[in-house]
């Protein structure tokens, strides 16, 4: 009998000691955290769809070879260091060690499975093409040391690259939906793939093996909540322990509630007006007033877009619509950030200059369009939109509205479905060259040049100085040609800025988060309290 109760003592220190190796050693409880999203993720393919809420998502699962701080300062991640050996040629050193999250090695041959699959996913509403393009030749020098060479000078890379997240070389080929079913879900980041059900949650769990240590949370459910509502009531009755983009309206009740701590920062994201100039004649949705297309597009004449900009009072969206949680814009990034412009300053409000602006192009009595925008991708979307219709019915454009879940509507404002185009945008390198180059170089995907370029604007000359900037590996003489490149496009009307998001987090007490420019919602950065 004592024989078989030291077998049982035996097994049970065994038992345990597995347990400890394995790092699923009970903790007392369960640490288990709900988080509500603000917007719906559409894919668990890291290559498919360049958007925030699924880039956010997704470096739970995946990593870069560089990553960013809450203030978008780079960091070491699967890569240790990088230096520019020549203006053409970057040198990276892997991180050693690093295993995937079925156990297998990391190396630099899964790095150049990801750079080649990032550019070629299927069907994408927003490709990733635009920071792998730079690089034309890749060699690895030993299972740890890759090196890129680049057709021109490109001091971007390293920040570039910070936006492809690396798979396993083995899922190279595999599709989009082996992403989203978990087949293809193997990371090397702090959690583990465990459920996605599209517009309704992703489940991840704690990967016990990772490289950066043990994270706070076993198990993290992130729920979808588009509906401002839903998500504050999730929040009161502990369905979530936090919820991303607290609602403007209920700001000042939640800062009161002694259960709850809320933080916020100026965002990174520019909320912005994209004009389809596409087509010699009408695009989508905008006609005469008879609902006739017009012989010519309106938007091509810088008058047009000038007097579109005028027309909108950017001061009473901030205070009425965002009731103060936004920052209106000039550019593309608050005047804080590397390669913005002192001079270029919100649009002044003035309807009856754009009254005239519209006459001396040749529409005295204006037009008619449909301002289309997502209804739960950001704050306040569509309550910006009819805030839009209004100021331009006021000066003779006949307005509609009609907005639509971001799922539906990013997929066909990237097929230029639409004339006038709100959307948003957030600089994850904190250049505004970077920001230029997606959303205002001409249009040339090859390139990786004006990809999310709804717009089609093109300015030949405006090209020629970003093109230059982002040779340029002097900080000093960069910076200069992006201040240059940003006043002569904001100075076209390229696209119309509207605000910057102020971003605020609410959270149970007892938990603490660090809020980013970025806007990022990452499990990794909600802590326990102390």
């Amino acid at each position: 009998m004592v024989l078989n109760i030291k077998r049982v003592v035996a097994l049970a220190i065994a038992l345990l000691s597995f347990m400890v190796a394995s790092g699923v050693a009970a903790q007392g409880k369960a640490r288990e955290v709900s988080i509500g999203l603000q917007a719906a993720i559409t894919s668990m393919d890291p290559h498919y769809h360049n958007l925030s809420p699924n880039n956010s998502l997704l470096l739970h699962l995946y990593e870069g070879l560089v990553s960013r701080d809450e203030n978008q300062k780079l960091k070491p991640a699967l890569a240790v260091s990088w230096k520019a050996v020549d203006d053409l040629t970057w040198e990276f050193k892997l991180r050693k060690n690093v295993r995937f999250h079925d156990g297998s090695l990391f190396t630099a041959e899964d790095v150049v499975a990801s750079f080649r699959r990032a550019p070629l996913v299927l069907n994408s509403p927003s490709s990733f093409a635009t920071f792998v393009r730079p690089i034309v030749d890749t060699k690895i020098v030993d299972p740890h040391t890759i090196i890129f060479r680049t057709a021109t000078a490109n001091v971007l890379l390293p920040s570039d690259l910070a936006s492809v997240m690396i798979i396993n070389k083995q899922f190279e080929k595999a599709l989009t939906e082996d992403f989203n079913s978990g087949k293809a879900a193997i990371g090397t980041g702090p959690y583990k793939h465990s459920e996605y059900m599209p517009n309704q949650r992703v489940i991840v769990k704690a990967n016990y093996g990772y490289w950066g240590g043990e994270e706070p949370w076993d198990k993290v459910t992130f729920k979808m909540l588009t509906n401002p509502a839903a998500r504050v009531a999730a929040l009161l009755s502990n369905d979530v322990q936090m919820i991303e983009t607290v609602p403007t309206a209920d700001i000042a009740k939640l800062s009161k509630d002694a259960k709850l701590s809320l933080v916020d920062k100026v965002s990174n994201r520019v909320i912005y007006v994209h004009l389809n100039q596409s087509t010699e004649k009408s695009p989508p949705f905008v006609t005469d007033k008879a609902g006739k297309p017009l012989e010519k597009n309106p938007f091509r004449d810088v008058r047009v877009r000038k007097a579109l900009s005028m027309a909108i009072n950017r001061d009473a969206i901030v205070s009425r619509v965002m009731e103060g949680k936004a920052v209106a814009a000039g550019q593309l990034l608050p005047e804080f950030f590397y390669g913005t412009s002192k001079k270029l300053k919100p649009p002044k409000y003035d309807p009856e200059g754009a009254k005239k602006l519209l006459a001396e192009a040749g529409y005295p009595n204006g037009f008619a369009m449909t301002v289309h925008g997502p209804n739960n991708r950001y704050i306040n979307d569509a309550g910006i939109a009819q805030a839009l219709a209004q100021m331009y019915t006021r000066i003779g454009i006949d307005t509609k509205v009609e907005t639509m879940p971001s799922s539906v509507y990013f997929t066909r404002a990237s097929k230029l479905e639409f004339g006038y185009m709100l959307v948003g945008w957030g600089t994850e390198s904190g250049e505004q060259g970077s920001a230029m180059r997606s959303l205002l170089a001409t249009h040339d995907p090859a390139k990786g040049m004006g990809v999310t370029n709804r717009g089609r604007y093109s300015n030949p000359a405006f090209d020629k100085v970003l093109s230059d900037a982002l040779i340029t590996m002097d900080d000093k003489k960069r910076e200069g040609l992006i201040i240059q490149a940003a006043e002569m496009v904001m100075g076209d009307v390229g696209l119309i800025p509207l605000h910057y998001e102020v971003s605020t987090w609410a959270a149970a007490k007892g938990l603490k988060y660090t809020p980013r420019t970025d806007q990022y919602t990452l499990a990794y950065a909600l802590k326990p309290g102390k």
